[in-house]
């Protein structure tokens, strides 16, 4: 199995260009959290708190085990568009703690990156055993349908790049770069959460042409807007829900800063911030073979008689 590329998650496709493209825009609701799960956000203070406890376990496995963002970002699509999809059980932490485990682990096995479960079960005070860690990995395989070849707003970051003038490699790069930066910020942002990925993807492009560029916005949001794909309402919404995020964020930033004192570490900081935030194409269209290929290397457990529910898997004593 190749590393899995969030910006280029279609690699493995001997597609033209325009084909991919096209299959990004058609396929990217299939790797969205479902619409029921945003407006229970909105309205359930349980769903909220389970959220914001799973991000704040997901970047802490982030900090402490030394993961990359693009892999905690990834291991938090799985984490939304699962439990979007099912049920999970009331008053068992326990839950929680191995759902965020299995997603990382997961997002570790598709990035190619080092995960050790036990080293950070051990840092946070609980453990589960490996057979308890793939039953869940396969739950969570099993309701996305093995689409882990995620369509995420990194993935439409260079079309949309493409179609701004601007010739100069290094400012493309400190554009992108912001950009991405926005949409790792807005991660953690529940608003966002109802927006497709390709409007993220459009709105953190505009607030960082906004911020770099300001005499050449105007041009950038005209040449966005004239794209078909681009939903004009939905992506002014985006926008503003984003300018907000990125505003509170500043002045946040600035109060830290100034209030901080030898006590405050980067963990309480992280802690802070969770708390503020309040047609199918199986598995991408991967080939068949290296769809097979990939199973195998995911988990090697893979069989009808192997199929579990959540109340199946218990915790260790």
């Amino acid at each position: 199995m190749d590393c899995f590329d969030l910006e280029n998650p279609f690699t493995s496709l001997d597609n033209q260009e325009s084909d991919i493209i096209s299959a990004l825009f058609s396929s990217e609701s299939d790797h969205m959290p479902s619409h029921n799960y945003f407006l229970s956000l909105k309205s359930n203070d349980s769903f909220v708190s389970f959220r914001q406890e799973a991000m704040s376990l997901i970047l802490r496995a982030q900090y402490s085990c030394n993961i990359d963002r693009y892999t905690t970002y990834l291991a938090t699509n799985y984490m939304d568009r699962f439990v979007s999809r099912q049920e999970i059980p009331q008053g068992n932490p326990w839950v929680l703690r191995l759902l965020v485990i299995a997603t990382i682990s997961l997002a570790s096995k598709m990035k190619e990156q080092h995960f050790s479960s036990s080293n950070f079960q051990r840092e946070e005070g609980f453990i589960f055993d490996a057979p308890a860690i793939q039953r869940m990995e396969l739950l969570i395989l099993d309701a996305l349908n093995w689409r882990m070849r995620s369509v995420t707003p990194l993935s439409f970051i260079c079309f949309f790049i493409s179609l701004f003038e601007l010739k100069d490699p290094p400012l493309r790069q400190a554009l992108k770069d912001r950009a991405t930066n926005i949409i790792f910020q807005a991660c953690n942002e529940i608003k966002l959460l109802e927006f497709k990925p390709s409007i993220i993807a459009v709105s953190a492009l505009l607030m960082a042409s906004h911020e770099l560029f300001p005499l050449q916005f105007p041009s950038f949001e005209t040449s966005i807007l004239s794209c078909r794909h681009v939903n004009k309402e939905n992506q002014l919404k985006c926008f503003n829900a984003m300018q907000e995020m990125v505003a509170n964020e500043t002045s946040d930033s600035i109060i830290e800063t100034v209030s901080s004192s030898s006590t405050t570490t980067p963990m309480s900081v992280l802690d802070c911030h969770c708390e503020r935030s309040s047609s199918s194409m199986a598995a991408i269209a991967v080939p068949e073979k290296r769809e097979q290929r990939k199973r195998q290397k995911l988990n090697g457990f893979c069989s009808e008689s192997n199929r579990v529910k959540i109340s199946q898997i218990q915790p260790c004593g």
